[in-house]
Protein backbone atom coordinates (compact mmCIF):
# COMPACT_ATOMS: atom_id res chain seq x y z
CA UNK A 1 0.00 0.00 0.00
CA UNK A 2 1.12 3.55 -0.72
CA UNK A 3 1.01 4.69 2.88
CA UNK A 4 3.05 1.69 4.12
CA UNK A 5 5.86 2.47 1.69
CA UNK A 6 5.85 6.08 2.83
CA UNK A 7 5.90 5.05 6.49
CA UNK A 8 9.04 3.00 5.87
CA UNK A 9 10.71 6.16 4.55
CA UNK A 10 9.63 8.14 7.60
CA UNK A 11 11.23 5.53 9.84
CA UNK A 12 14.68 5.78 8.25
CA UNK A 13 17.39 7.57 10.22
CA UNK A 14 18.38 10.09 7.54
CA UNK A 15 14.80 11.30 7.08
CA UNK A 16 14.16 11.43 10.83
CA UNK A 17 17.37 13.43 11.33
CA UNK A 18 16.31 15.86 8.62
CA UNK A 19 13.01 16.64 10.36
CA UNK A 20 14.50 16.64 13.84
CA UNK A 21 16.57 19.75 13.14
CA UNK A 22 14.00 21.85 11.27
CA UNK A 23 13.04 24.92 13.27
CA UNK A 24 11.51 27.73 11.23
CA UNK A 25 7.82 28.31 10.65
CA UNK A 26 6.70 28.82 7.07
CA UNK A 27 5.18 32.20 6.11
CA UNK A 28 1.62 30.85 6.03
CA UNK A 29 2.07 29.42 9.54
CA UNK A 30 3.29 32.79 10.77
CA UNK A 31 0.18 34.36 9.23
CA UNK A 32 -1.99 31.87 11.11
CA UNK A 33 -0.40 32.66 14.45
CA UNK A 34 -0.97 36.37 13.90
CA UNK A 35 -4.57 35.71 12.93
CA UNK A 36 -5.36 33.48 15.93
CA UNK A 37 -3.07 35.13 18.47
CA UNK A 38 -5.95 36.14 20.77
CA UNK A 39 -7.64 32.71 20.58
CA UNK A 40 -4.66 30.35 20.85
CA UNK A 41 -4.24 30.74 24.65
CA UNK A 42 -7.70 29.21 25.16
CA UNK A 43 -7.37 26.44 22.57
CA UNK A 44 -6.81 22.71 22.82
CA UNK A 45 -4.58 21.81 19.85
CA UNK A 46 -3.91 18.59 17.96
CA UNK A 47 -0.69 18.75 15.90
CA UNK A 48 -0.89 15.94 13.31
CA UNK A 49 2.25 14.68 11.58
CA UNK A 50 4.34 16.44 14.18
CA UNK A 51 7.56 14.89 12.85
CA UNK A 52 10.65 16.05 14.69
CA UNK A 53 8.88 18.89 16.47
CA UNK A 54 9.31 21.88 14.17
CA UNK A 55 5.80 23.17 14.90
CA UNK A 56 5.84 21.98 18.52
CA UNK A 57 8.52 24.53 19.33
CA UNK A 58 6.29 27.39 18.19
CA UNK A 59 2.74 26.31 19.06
CA UNK A 60 3.19 24.50 22.38
CA UNK A 61 3.94 27.73 24.32
CA UNK A 62 0.94 29.51 22.76
CA UNK A 63 -1.97 27.12 23.36
CA UNK A 64 -3.76 26.00 26.50
CA UNK A 65 -3.39 22.28 25.79
CA UNK A 66 -1.18 20.61 23.17
CA UNK A 67 -0.96 17.06 21.76
CA UNK A 68 1.53 16.12 19.03
CA UNK A 69 0.81 12.99 16.97
CA UNK A 70 2.79 11.10 14.32
CA UNK A 71 2.51 7.61 12.82
CA UNK A 72 6.28 7.17 12.79
CA UNK A 73 7.60 5.83 16.09
CA UNK A 74 11.06 7.11 15.16
CA UNK A 75 9.72 10.65 14.62
CA UNK A 76 8.00 10.71 18.00
CA UNK A 77 11.14 9.42 19.70
CA UNK A 78 13.18 12.15 18.01
CA UNK A 79 10.63 14.76 19.03
CA UNK A 80 10.67 13.55 22.63
CA UNK A 81 14.44 13.73 22.67
CA UNK A 82 14.37 17.23 21.25
CA UNK A 83 12.21 18.53 24.12
CA UNK A 84 13.55 16.30 26.87
CA UNK A 85 14.70 19.33 28.85
CA UNK A 86 11.48 21.31 28.43
CA UNK A 87 10.29 23.06 31.59
CA UNK A 88 6.80 21.69 30.96
CA UNK A 89 5.95 18.15 29.83
CA UNK A 90 4.85 17.96 26.20
CA UNK A 91 2.31 15.29 25.28
CA UNK A 92 3.52 13.40 22.20
CA UNK A 93 1.82 10.26 20.89
CA UNK A 94 2.23 7.65 18.18
CA UNK A 95 -0.98 7.60 16.18
CA UNK A 96 -2.51 7.65 12.72
CA UNK A 97 -4.54 10.56 11.34
CA UNK A 98 -6.78 8.09 9.50
CA UNK A 99 -7.98 6.62 12.79
CA UNK A 100 -8.21 9.06 15.68
CA UNK A 101 -10.37 6.73 17.79
CA UNK A 102 -8.24 7.47 20.86
CA UNK A 103 -9.88 10.90 20.91
CA UNK A 104 -13.53 11.64 21.69
CA UNK A 105 -15.79 13.67 19.43
CA UNK A 106 -15.45 17.45 19.72
CA UNK A 107 -12.08 17.29 21.49
CA UNK A 108 -10.02 20.02 19.81
CA UNK A 109 -10.37 23.71 19.02
CA UNK A 110 -7.49 23.75 16.55
CA UNK A 111 -6.02 20.98 14.39
CA UNK A 112 -2.80 21.49 12.42
CA UNK A 113 -1.49 19.13 9.73
CA UNK A 114 1.60 20.90 8.42
CA UNK A 115 4.35 20.13 5.92
CA UNK A 116 1.93 18.38 3.57
CA UNK A 117 1.54 15.42 5.90
CA UNK A 118 -1.90 14.66 4.51
CA UNK A 119 -0.30 14.07 1.08
CA UNK A 120 1.39 10.80 2.05
CA UNK A 121 -1.69 8.60 2.25
CA UNK A 122 -4.04 7.29 -0.43
CA UNK A 123 -6.97 9.25 -1.85
CA UNK A 124 -9.50 7.13 0.04
CA UNK A 125 -7.61 7.53 3.31
CA UNK A 126 -7.28 11.28 2.71
CA UNK A 127 -11.06 11.57 2.72
CA UNK A 128 -11.24 9.36 5.82
CA UNK A 129 -8.69 11.59 7.54
CA UNK A 130 -10.72 14.71 6.81
CA UNK A 131 -13.79 12.99 8.29
CA UNK A 132 -11.84 12.02 11.41
CA UNK A 133 -10.54 15.56 11.81
CA UNK A 134 -14.09 16.86 11.53
CA UNK A 135 -15.23 14.36 14.17
CA UNK A 136 -12.58 15.15 16.79
CA UNK A 137 -12.66 18.88 16.09
CA UNK A 138 -15.19 21.12 17.80
CA UNK A 139 -17.86 22.81 15.73
CA UNK A 140 -16.49 26.23 14.87
CA UNK A 141 -12.93 25.07 15.48
CA UNK A 142 -10.10 25.44 12.99
CA UNK A 143 -8.27 23.09 10.62
CA UNK A 144 -5.07 24.37 9.04
CA UNK A 145 -3.04 22.18 6.68
CA UNK A 146 -0.82 22.30 3.63
CA UNK A 147 -0.96 20.23 0.46
CA UNK A 148 0.99 19.91 -2.79
CA UNK A 149 -0.31 21.93 -5.71
CA UNK A 150 -0.98 19.90 -8.87
CA UNK A 151 -0.75 23.03 -11.01
CA UNK A 152 2.90 23.41 -9.99
CA UNK A 153 4.00 19.87 -10.80
CA UNK A 154 2.03 20.00 -14.07
CA UNK A 155 4.66 22.37 -15.46
CA UNK A 156 7.43 20.01 -14.44
CA UNK A 157 5.99 17.34 -16.75
CA UNK A 158 6.25 19.66 -19.76
CA UNK A 159 9.77 19.29 -21.18
CA UNK A 160 9.47 22.61 -23.01
CA UNK A 161 9.09 24.37 -19.66
CA UNK A 162 12.66 23.33 -18.81
CA UNK A 163 14.27 25.09 -21.78
CA UNK A 164 16.06 28.39 -21.18
CA UNK A 165 18.84 30.55 -22.57
CA UNK A 166 21.15 29.20 -19.87
CA UNK A 167 22.52 25.88 -21.22
CA UNK A 168 23.66 24.64 -17.81
CA UNK A 169 20.25 25.33 -16.24
CA UNK A 170 18.55 23.65 -19.19
CA UNK A 171 20.78 20.59 -18.79
CA UNK A 172 20.09 20.29 -15.03
CA UNK A 173 16.35 20.85 -15.47
CA UNK A 174 16.11 18.25 -18.22
CA UNK A 175 17.96 15.73 -16.07
CA UNK A 176 15.39 16.29 -13.30
CA UNK A 177 12.62 16.01 -15.89
CA UNK A 178 14.05 12.65 -16.97
CA UNK A 179 14.05 11.41 -13.36
CA UNK A 180 10.49 12.62 -12.83
CA UNK A 181 9.24 10.85 -15.94
CA UNK A 182 11.30 7.76 -15.13
CA UNK A 183 9.72 7.39 -11.70
CA UNK A 184 6.24 8.11 -13.12
CA UNK A 185 6.23 6.31 -16.49
CA UNK A 186 2.45 6.29 -16.85
CA UNK A 187 2.06 10.04 -16.32
CA UNK A 188 2.49 12.51 -19.17
CA UNK A 189 1.93 16.24 -19.40
CA UNK A 190 -1.31 15.73 -21.32
CA UNK A 191 -2.60 13.22 -18.76
CA UNK A 192 -1.79 15.37 -15.75
CA UNK A 193 -3.48 18.40 -17.31
CA UNK A 194 -6.76 16.47 -17.22
CA UNK A 195 -6.49 15.34 -13.59
CA UNK A 196 -7.82 17.04 -10.48
CA UNK A 197 -5.40 15.09 -8.29
CA UNK A 198 -2.56 12.63 -8.82
CA UNK A 199 -0.23 10.52 -6.70
CA UNK A 200 3.35 10.86 -7.93
CA UNK A 201 6.87 10.01 -6.96
CA UNK A 202 8.63 13.37 -6.78
CA UNK A 203 12.11 14.41 -5.72
CA UNK A 204 11.21 14.43 -2.01
CA UNK A 205 13.82 12.37 -0.17
CA UNK A 206 15.29 11.11 -3.44
CA UNK A 207 12.02 9.95 -5.00
CA UNK A 208 11.30 7.58 -2.11
CA UNK A 209 7.89 9.05 -1.30
CA UNK A 210 4.61 8.81 -3.16
CA UNK A 211 3.04 12.24 -2.93
CA UNK A 212 -0.53 13.41 -3.45
CA UNK A 213 -0.91 16.55 -5.59
CA UNK A 214 -4.25 18.33 -5.93
CA UNK A 215 -5.67 21.42 -7.58
CA UNK A 216 -6.93 24.07 -5.15
CA UNK A 217 -10.44 23.94 -6.62
CA UNK A 218 -10.61 20.17 -6.02
CA UNK A 219 -9.24 20.49 -2.48
CA UNK A 220 -11.97 23.00 -1.67
CA UNK A 221 -14.58 20.52 -2.95
CA UNK A 222 -13.16 17.79 -0.70
CA UNK A 223 -13.52 20.07 2.31
CA UNK A 224 -17.00 21.44 1.72
CA UNK A 225 -18.98 18.56 3.23
CA UNK A 226 -17.36 18.88 6.68
CA UNK A 227 -15.84 22.37 6.71
CA UNK A 228 -16.76 25.92 5.74
CA UNK A 229 -15.16 29.39 5.54
CA UNK A 230 -12.40 27.78 3.47
CA UNK A 231 -9.45 30.05 2.73
CA UNK A 232 -6.30 29.37 0.74
CA UNK A 233 -2.90 30.86 1.55
CA UNK A 234 0.37 31.17 -0.32
CA UNK A 235 3.09 29.00 1.14
CA UNK A 236 5.80 31.50 0.18
CA UNK A 237 4.23 34.81 1.19
CA UNK A 238 1.60 33.80 3.73
CA UNK A 239 -0.94 35.97 1.89
CA UNK A 240 -4.46 34.77 1.20
CA UNK A 241 -5.35 33.89 -2.38
CA UNK A 242 -8.74 35.54 -2.68
CA UNK A 243 -9.78 35.14 -6.31
CA UNK A 244 -10.18 32.26 -8.76
CA UNK A 245 -7.53 33.94 -10.90
CA UNK A 246 -5.10 33.75 -7.97
CA UNK A 247 -5.86 30.06 -7.40
CA UNK A 248 -5.67 29.04 -11.06
CA UNK A 249 -2.52 31.05 -11.71
CA UNK A 250 -0.63 30.00 -8.59
CA UNK A 251 2.40 27.82 -9.39
CA UNK A 252 3.74 27.38 -5.85
CA UNK A 253 4.58 23.78 -5.00
CA UNK A 254 2.18 23.72 -2.09
CA UNK A 255 -0.63 25.76 -0.56
CA UNK A 256 -2.14 26.16 2.91
CA UNK A 257 -5.83 25.77 3.67
CA UNK A 258 -7.63 27.28 6.66
CA UNK A 259 -11.22 26.25 7.36
CA UNK A 260 -13.79 26.06 10.14
CA UNK A 261 -15.24 22.75 11.30
CA UNK A 262 -19.00 22.46 10.79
Amino acid sequence: MINDKNLKTYLTSDVVNYYQYLEQLQPAEETLIKRLRHQLPTMKMLDLGVGGGRTTKHFFPLVQDYIGLDYSVAMIEACQQRFIHSNQPIKLMVGDARDLSQFADNSFDFILFSFNGIDYISHEHRLTTLQEISRVGKSGGYLFFSSHNLQAIEKAFNWQHHLSLNPFKTYVDLIMFAFLRGFNPSITYQIIKQKNYAILRDESHNFRLRTYYIRASEQIKQLQSNFDNIQVYSWKTGLELTTNHDLIGCSEMWLYYLCRIK
